[in-house]
């Protein structure tokens, strides 16, 4: 199969993938409700599928480095699968943590190694190519799945779970049929089993810049999806259609984005070139924010932020790929890891400054952003240094 057959395939499964994770967002809280959840048991709901990626997804990683991406991601979209039946079935509150833990813990198998995936199959030169592929279509499936789950849970608030779990069975028909483990002979090398690595031993590699880099992106991304909508409200009186509508225009924004620019820009200029504009344009994104006055202005500052930062994570994802001393699965699935660490603390953090101060969340999005390009330019530094000495 050919790579650009193969990237259409994987488009498809982690489209179908996210359709099905975001079906669910808009109606897990009010499911949750009926089951007797308190507001804390529901941040604890929402917080364990991603305490249980950040755990699980360098494991999965590696696995796929040693036996294979198509059975890996087989069993994250079986599990996937599993959860969403499972939670459309719960009567009570622990069986939904029960789905939670499930869920997260297979599913955390999809995103390293889909990217991995991508790696194998792609040049260096098409690589930011492949993955703003992905990043798009997982920004399409955030996009089209909650507005799926609003309107197929008028009513019976179980439906959509049916739903999420149906579009994971159909994806992993797609997986199982027309993909094919393909692992072209000059990646064996590089995709070789490898020990495992604890994420703080992974913070001792070169590699650690670029995976802090992310964390710090992940972190003040969450916190402003956590508190945008207040901000919204507080400053320009905009409910919850008018979000709606917004989110929906920054999404696709940023899927267009990763979807045809990322590829160009990274070919033309490198990823690290790329991975700063994307860091000042999305610093200036956080800055724009602090002055919306209506719908306008709010969704044009949000879709300058949300360009800003499509164009970070595959940046970061083709650089890590690169330059990878291990295998793939293993760099892509610690690059997992710190995506879900941002989303476990970027939400409270985001929460706690919005109570002190409503422009807090956005002042340390702009503060984050900076610290992150700093980052970028020591591992520049480090990567200089390392050349120096390997040609002494």
């Amino acid at each position: 199969m050919k790579s650009k057959k193969v990237l259409a395939v994987l488009f498809l499964v982690m489209f179908f993938v996210m359709v099905g994770f975001g079906i669910i967002i808009p109606v897990l809280p009010f499911y949750a409700e009926e089951l007797g959840a308190s507001p804390l048991a529901l941040g604890l709901l929402m917080a364990t599928y991603s305490v249980m990626q950040f755990l699980f997804s360098p494991m999965w990683g590696r696995i796929s480095d040693k036996i294979g991406r198509k059975p890996v991601l087989l069993i994250g979209i079986a599990g996937l699968a599993l959860s969403f039946f499972l939670l459309a079935t719960a009567n009570q509150l622990w069986m939904l943590f029960a789905a939670r833990i499930i869920g997260g813990l297979l599913s955390s198998a999809n995103m390293p190694t889909v990217t991995a995936y991508v790696a194998d199959i792609t040049t260096e030169e098409d690589r930011g190519k492949g993955m703003g592929i992905i990043g798009a279509a997982v920004g399409l499936g955030f996009i089209f799945g909650p507005a799926i789950g609003g309107v197929f849970s008028s009513g019976n608030l179980a439906i959509p779970f049916y739903l999420s779990g149906i579009s994971s069975l159909i994806t992993f028909a797609l997986v199982a049929i027309v993909l094919r483990e393909t692992r072209p002979e000059k990646a064996e090398q590089v995709t070789a089993p490898a020990k495992r690595r604890s994420l703080l031993k992974a913070l001792k590699t070169p590699m650690a810049y670029l995976y802090v880099l992310q964390w710090f992106v992940s972190v003040s991304l969450a916190g402003l999806e956590a508190t945008f909508a207040y901000f919204a409200f507080d400053r320009a009186g905009l409910g919850t259609v008018e979000l709606g509508y917004i989110f929906m225009i920054m999404g696709l924004a940023g899927a267009i984005v990763q979807g045809g620019l990322v590829g160009q820009l990274t070919k033309r200029l490198g990823e690290g070139k790329v991975i700063q504009i994307g860091v000042i344009v999305s610093a200036i994104g956080f800055a724009l924010i602090l002055f919306v006055q209506d719908f306008l202005t709010a969704a044009i500052f949000l879709t300058i932020f949300g360009l800003g930062n499509g164009l970070i994570r595959p940046s970061v994802s083709s650089l890590l790929t690169k330059k990878a001393t291990s295998g793939y699965g293993e760099v892509t699935g610690m690059l997992s890891s710190f995506d879900s660490l941002g989303r476990i603390i970027g939400p409270p953090l985001g929460g706690f400054l919005y109570g002190v101060a409503i422009i807090l969340p956005y002042v340390a999005g702009i503060i984050l952003s900076v610290l992150a390009l700093g980052i970028y330019y020591l591992y520049l530094r480090q990567n200089e240094s390392n050349s120096k000495l390997a040609h002494q």
